[in-house]
């Protein structure tokens, strides 16, 4: 699989550490009244999509940057590969 990361350019997945859902960008703000039920949530419950889905990617052999992956997970297309700086920027805004 190829990933096209948006400074270096066409890279082999067997560069990058898949680390989880993009989800993961939004942590819960710890001091909300239901923050226990919040973190609960955020630490231990996935969905498994069968699909397109947005995953957390680590570049471990290259420059170290985290990604965001929009990929089929059912036929492993890449569709989008965004620098997850940008998404959790996006986020907060």
């Amino acid at each position: 699989m190829i990933i096209n990361h948006p400074l270096l350019g066409p890279r082999d997945a067997a560069e990058f550490v898949i680390k989880g859902d993009a989800s993961l960008i939004d942590r819960p703000d710890w001091q909300i009244e239901n923050a226990a039920e919040a973190f609960h949530e955020y630490l231990f419950l996935r969905d498994n999509p069968a699909g397109e889905h947005r995953e957390l990617w680590y570049h471990e052999q290259g420059d170290r940057s985290w990604l965001v992956v929009t990929r089929n997970t059912l036929t492993h297309e890449v569709t989008r590969v965004e620098m997850a700086r940008d998404v959790a920027r996006k986020a907060r805004a």
